[in-house]
């Protein structure tokens, strides 16, 4: 597939129908649903499992980012592993551009697990139960689903983050490091920002993970929402419109 059929597929300007109000376990089952037409979108081959990576102090990725419609933003993101105990693997990000100077820190349980990080852009949030951002070995056809809350929120009216994730198949993906046999994932999301006035963020990811990078090559990432009333109750509020591609990386050992 190419990234402009996947573009075309993800774009928040494509034709949504208006929303009507629902609760939290109808969206989720929406997601689900939709989600689950989509596996196939992620194209790719059939190809074997892809084990959990060994992670060592001193893994470094270093990511070209750009988010926006006409008016880009651009960074790079330096991800590196910090420290590992028996319990956890620490997780440095640095993103730096013209308009973003950020820094900050992910921990893991396990390759894939994720007790503190984020799951949109980039603000932080500590993770009840810890979220499985990769669930090893990546199997084609498999999806899960979770719930998941921040712990540093208050329990409010609305509920947790609803995520819904199908793996699709492998395919060479080209970046500016090199091209990479990756397997694919699609992410659909709900997020905890819902309102009185305005639904919540939903979120839909193509990530490619590589076995032999031992993390994702290449993530595109579309968001939108929608107001509960009013005249702009009937049109999109676009969000994320972005592409991180990997420029580089350093295992340590």
């Amino acid at each position: 597939m190419t990234l402009t059929t996947m573009r075309h597929r993800l774009s928040p300007n494509a034709p949504h129908p208006r929303r009507a109000p629902c609760l939290g376990v109808v969206l989720l089952a929406a997601a689900a649903m939709t989600a689950g037409c989509a596996t196939t979108g992620v194209g790719g081959h059939a190809g074997p499992p892809v084990p959990a990576p060994q992670y060592h102090v001193g893994d470094r990725w270093v990511y070209h980012g750009e988010d926006g419609y006409r008016a880009k933003v651009e960074w790079d993101e330096t991800r590196e592993v910090i420290a590992i105990a028996s319990d956890s693997i620490t997780v440095r990000i640095v993103a730096k551009g013209p308009t973003i100077d950020t820094e900050r820190i992910e921990k893991w349980s396990a390759p894939g697990v994720v007790t503190q990080g984020t799951v949109c852009e980039t603000e932080d949030a500590r993770f009840d139960p810890p979220l499985v951002r990769y669930r090893f070995p990546l199997t084609t056809g498999e999806t899960w689903t979770q719930d998941v809350r921040d712990s540093d929120k208050p329990i409010g009216p609305y509920g947790p983050i609803k995520r819904y994730v199908s793996v699709g198949g492998h395919e060479s993906i080209a970046t500016p490091a090199g091209n990479f046999d990756a397997i694919g994932m699609r992410e659909i999301m709900h997020l905890d920002d819902e309102t009185f006035w305005r639904y919540p963020t939903e979120c839909n990811f193509v990530t490619w993970y590589s076995p032999a990078v031992g993390a994702s090559v290449q993530e595109l990432r579309r968001s939108h929402w929608y107001d509960k009333g009013g005249l702009d109750a009937i049109g999109i509020h676009p969000g994320l419109y972005g592409k991180i591609e990997l420029v580089s990386f350093k295992r340590g050992g």
